[in-house]
This record gives C-alpha cells, structure tokens and sequence, in this order.
C-alpha cells in the first residue's frame, strides 16, 4: 500500500470543507450499505445541479425583487412531470413608487404590478398561474383573476398565465382570443402572433381550426358532432361558435 505524501497528509482532508464532499460523507455514514462510491458520487452532483437550478445566486437581486419557482413553460400545472424553473419577479420598482407619491391610486399600482411579473416570468423561461400571482401579491385568487382581466381589456392583449396559453381554469382559452383578433378585430395574424407571445404556426393552426369549425356549423352540426369531428375541445368549439355568431352580425 502506497504512503500519503506529505503534501496529501497536511491538505487532502481540506476538501471535506466543501459542499460536494460532505454530500458524499453524508451518504457514505448514513447509507454505507446502500450506495457504492460511484453512486455517492453520481448523486451528490444531482443534489448539486439541483441546489444550482432551485436556488441561483440572489446578489443580481434588487430592493422590491423576489424569487419564485414558476412552472416551466413548456410544462403544463396539470402534468405529473411538471417541472419548475427559478424566476426573478419585482413586486415593487422605483417607478410604482414615483407614481404613488404623484398621487396614483394602488388598484392602478396593483394592476401593472401583476401583469408586470406575470411578463417577467415568462420572459426568464416560466409561467405564473393565478394562484402564483395571488400568493405573491396576498390576494385572493378572484381578485388577481378581475384585476388581470381589468389588464388585457385596457391594453388589448393576453398575459401569458397558465390559464391563456394552456386553456386552464374558467378563462377564456388563448385560442379564441387569437381567433377574436383575427377575424372580428381583422389584425394582422402575424401581429396576432407577437401581442400574444404565440408562435406564427401556432395561430395558424388555430384559424384552421375555427374555419372547420365555421363549416361543420354551416352545416347544421352541433358542438357535440363538431367535437367528435375536429377533436377540439367542447368548451373551445362553444367559443369559436360564438365567434362565428359575431362574425355574421359584424
């Protein structure tokens, strides 16, 4: 058996001063029969890529931020493999402040500060439900879901919270919103796309869906006859009916 070097014997247990080797010795003293050394040390590095993505360094943090694990985008809340991505959300910037104290009224304040983090999220790769927004601003569900609303309305555009983009909740799904623009408001479809943070296939898809739509009703169909056909949701097939009963008024 080989000796220690000095130089081993005087630092090699300096490394146990660091996060990764402590993991191992944790496993190794408290499961010594159940993980083998490369486990341990397979383990310890998820542990640690795990810590790294949850809790990211917060110094980039400033006075009226919060972080927030938000549902990533491209999961949906419902799912069994949601997954979960750490965001950076201001709850209070000075500019809410300089508005308040020119005389803005809070509900004003409140109003821009749920749409803003509901955009904020979405932009660092995650998605904010209702829930979330209420949890964050101490709110009741019902009121953010008004106040959002109140939003969308006065700015004629759709947050991108669970309930739009993956048809959740009571909300009116993101697909007739598009559908309403397009057909009612006669905008652009690639304008569409970029106020409602879609893809340009994906609005086409949905204008195709509500033209087949459009023609089964032509013909007589109801919503439960359109819903077997096209696979489309009933409560999206109602939507776009109504649509199409605008349309025909307009």
């Amino acid at each position: 058996m080989l000796s220690k070097s000095a130089a081993m014997k005087r630092y090699g247990s300096a490394r146990e001063r660091f996060l990764k080797p402590m993991i191992i010795a944790f496993f190794r003293q408290e499961f010594p029969k159940l993980f083998g050394p490369v486990m341990r040390e397979k383990l310890a590095d998820e542990l640690l890529t795990l810590i790294e993505r949850t809790c990211p360094r917060t110094e980039r943090l400033k006075p009226g931020q919060v972080l927030w694990m938000a549902l990533d985008k491209h999961t949906r809340g419902d799912s069994p493999q949601r997954r979960f991505v750490p965001v950076v959300l201001s709850l209070v910037t000075p500019d809410d402040v300089a508005q308040l104290a020119n005389g803005s009224k809070p509900p004003v304040i409140a109003k821009n500060t749920i749409a803003r983090i509901i955009t904020e999220a979405y932009a660092q790769g995650g998605i904010l439900s209702t829930r979330d927004a209420a949890l964050l601003t101490v709110r009741h569900d019902a009121s953010v879901s008004q106040i959002r609303l109140q939003y969308e309305k006065e700015h004629q555009c759709i947050l991108p919270h669970t309930g739009a983009l993956h048809d959740m909740g009571s909300t009116i799904t993101h697909k007739a919103v598009i559908v309403t623009k397009v057909v009612l408001q006669k905008k652009n479809p690639a304008q569409v796309a970029r106020e409602c943070n879609h893809s340009q296939r994906a609005v086409d898809r949905y204008l195709k869906d509500y033209y087949r739509v459009k023609t089964l009703a032509d013909h007589h169909h109801d919503i439960t006859f359109i819903h077997h056909v096209t696979d489309i949701a009933k409560h999206v097939v109602k939507q776009y009916l109504d649509i199409l009963e605008q349309e025909k008024i307009s």
